[in-house]
């Protein structure tokens, strides 16, 4: 690896960063179950602290049972926690889905939000998962950044922000707002194939000449 030449961080590094992710993951998308707005925000705020392959095993039994927000809204918590007793923080996320469906019902007419401002209200639900709801069940421009999408794009060098907030501006400013979506999937991807948190598999990966991270620990060689 000490002999690998390496590209500097900038405009130019970005596109072709941004380009090769589209080139190798051209059919990224969320790997979470679903089929309306309603079941991708419950499996969204279900992910959390939770793998997607648990939550779709979860939800399969889930949304034959409730697949609307209305028949959420009629459980108590402790009527749903059956359901999701083998997902992380379950009584929690019992309490917020159920108060998210209620709300939905009573104010929203059953139909999830696809405004920003108006999902972040909602129990259980952070920029993140919020961001994930507009982008891929609206396909609205927004930008979700998950763990996956915060370490992968600061060890590339396309954010170096110390926050999720951070970071999402950062990538934002250096990335079309057409290819947000796109983005946030292929980086997740990226993150879950090759550049895992604890053992980057840095010599097979095809942005290796483009890496911030790979240039810093090519440096100390």
């Amino acid at each position: 690896m000490s002999q690998l030449k390496l590209e500097k961080t900038g405009p130019l590094n970005n596109k072709q960063i941004i380009a090769r992710l589209a080139e190798y993951y051209p059919l990224a998308r969320t790997s979470l179950n679903h089929e309306n707005p309603f079941q991708l925000l419950v499996a969204t705020i279900l992910s959390a602290q939770t793998t997607d392959e648990q939550v779709n095993k979860i939800t399969e039994k889930l949304f034959q049972d409730l697949p609307t927000a209305a028949d959420m809204a009629a459980l108590e918590p402790v009527d749903l926690e059956p359901y999701l007793k083998s997902c992380g923080l379950y009584r929690h996320k019992s309490r917020y889905l159920v108060k998210t469906a209620k709300i939905i019902t009573e104010h929203y007419l059953g139909k999830v939000p696809e405004d920003f401002n108006e999902l972040v209200k909602l129990p259980g639900v952070g920029r993140k998962t919020a961001n994930v709801v507009i982008s891929s069940a609206f396909n609205k421009p927004a930008l979700a950044v998950d763990t996956h999408v915060f370490r992968v794009s600061r060890r590339l060098g396309l954010a170096d922000g110390k926050s999720t907030l951070e970071v999402e501006e950062q990538l934002k400013e250096v990335i079309p707002a057409a290819e947000w979506k796109d983005i946030h999937h292929r980086l997740i991807a990226h993150g879950r194939k090759i550049c895992q948190a604890r053992n980057p598999q840095c010599e097979s990966c095809f942005l290796i000449n483009l890496c911030q991270y790979a240039r810093e620990r090519n440096s100390k060689k």
